[in-house]
């Protein structure tokens, strides 16, 4: 299948009136304590480790290095923490880095329900929201911030993209297991209302508890179907699990193809080729994308031993982005940063982006298959690219998702500065 881009031009309201609210270019900065101080709050020990953890905190101390070292003059400092995957701890820890610590930006921040509360207290004490890890679409929705951006691939995006490639590309019937909670049920509504105005069907879906270790009785039904594709509407440890037994069913030798929506490379590492291959995979980013992905993927490598996941990647972009904007905007303030933020272009990793008033980050992901064995010629050598999903086609539309900030471009007393 062509790897032919087509090129986006998404609507951009905010872009184009906050350019002309972008704050002059001062000749003294001001830097808030004399330093610009980033938290990454991450998973350092938990299902959500390999994704994040002391890599995202590797991609932060990177994008600070690269940038110089310093804004305006001032020092960059990067701290971290472990939220065990537990949204009051989460809350405490971001509340007293930004009343003691001087905290003015906190990245990465998987698990959902860590990121929103996060998100609320950044609100309340006007600090700005870097979102890598959690990758709820509710964050540029009903819960949107004006001082947060999701640079995570969503899971409309994730779902949607997805499903939608996959069925024009003749994967027209689909048959989903689904993990049986809200972030599950999401995904496999908006990869079966893809699947629909693509053309294809749904022959049937099937319900399974969190932290299910045996997944022979969903396969079973799955096989049994008429389907062409089986959807993994799951995350973490629940997909890896399903992965792995449906190849020892045979499913990768069958004439049915299993997509996964939300799989990262370390998922693929963990299970193997054998396992994982012809595994269907869309991500906006994969290390061997391009010359910037490759430089960068190479540089974390030789740090951690492993390549990025697309979490870890996003937190360098985002905390680069973030350091460039205050320059920009000669402040750390988040009401001016922010707004400056959603003005400015974004070049994510080779890939133009654009970030729009709700906050989501918008860039092209592409569709993957795992590779065989036989195909691979070096570690972390996974993907083999099908498709390019345009970000106008991949993301949400911007009036869908029930964001306050959506309808009308920012302001002044939207923002406080």
């Amino acid at each position: 299948m062509s790897m032919r881009a087509r090129r986006f031009r998404p609507v951009c309201a905010a872009a184009i009136i906050l350019g002309v609210m972008l704050p002059a270019r001062q000749a003294v900065a001001q830097i808030s304590d004399d330093a610009v101080r980033i938290g990454v709050l991450t998973d350092m020990s938990g299902a959500f480790s390999d994704v994040g953890g002391q890599g995202s905190v590797v991609a932060a101390e990177m994008a600070a290095q690269d940038f110089g070292g310093t804004v305006r003059g001032k020092p960059i400092r990067i701290v971290s923490a472990d939220h065990q995957n537990k949204p009051d701890v989460g809350a405490a820890i971001a509340r007293a880095w930004f009343d003691r610590d001087g905290i003015d930006a906190v990245a990465d921040l998987p698990v959902t329900s860590v990121a929103l509360a996060v998100i609320e207290i950044a609100r309340e004490k006007q600090r700005t929201t870097l979102i890598a890890g959690a990758a709820s679409s509710d964050i540029t929705g009903r819960f949107c911030s004006p001082y947060a951006t999701h640079w995570a691939d969503d899971s409309y995006a994730l779902a949607h993209g997805t499903a939608q490639a996959v069925t024009k590309a003749g994967g027209t019937s689909w048959f989903f297991i689904t993990a049986d909670y809200a972030f599950g049920h999401a995904m496999e509504r908006d990869a079966a209302a893809a699947v629909t105005a693509a053309g294809g069907t749904v022959t049937g879906n099937i319900r399974h508890p969190l932290a299910t270790p045996d997944f022979s009785s969903y396969l079973l039904r799955a096989q049994a179907s008429r389907a062409q594709v089986i959807g993994l509407a799951s995350a973490g440890r629940d997909t890896v699990t399903a992965i792995k037994q449906a190849a020892e069913f045979g499913i990768a030798d069958s004439d049915k193809r299993v997509a996964g929506f939300l799989v990262f490379i370390s998922d693929v590492h963990s299970v193997g080729l054998p396992v994982a291959r012809d595994l269907l995979v869309a991500t906006g980013f994969y290390w061997d994308q391009n010359d910037a992905a490759r430089a960068f993927g190479r540089r974390f490598f030789a740090s951690t031993g492993r390549m990025p996941t697309k979490q870890q990647a996003s937190v360098y972009a985002s905390v680069t982005q973030y350091l460039k904007t205050v320059d920009a905007a000669g402040t750390d303030a988040a009401g001016a940063v922010n707004r400056t933020l959603r003005a400015l272009p974004v070049d994510y990793f080779g890939h133009p982006a654009v970030i729009r008033a709700d906050g989501r980050v918008l860039y092209d992901l592409t569709l993957y298959a795992v590779k065989a064995p036989a195909e691979s010629k070096a570690p972390y050598d996974y993907y083999r690219p099908l498709v390019l999903i345009p970000a106008a086609e991949a993301f949400r539309p911007e009036g869908e998702g029930g964001c306050a900030l959506a309808p009308n471009p920012l302001t002044a007393r939207e923002i406080h500065p």
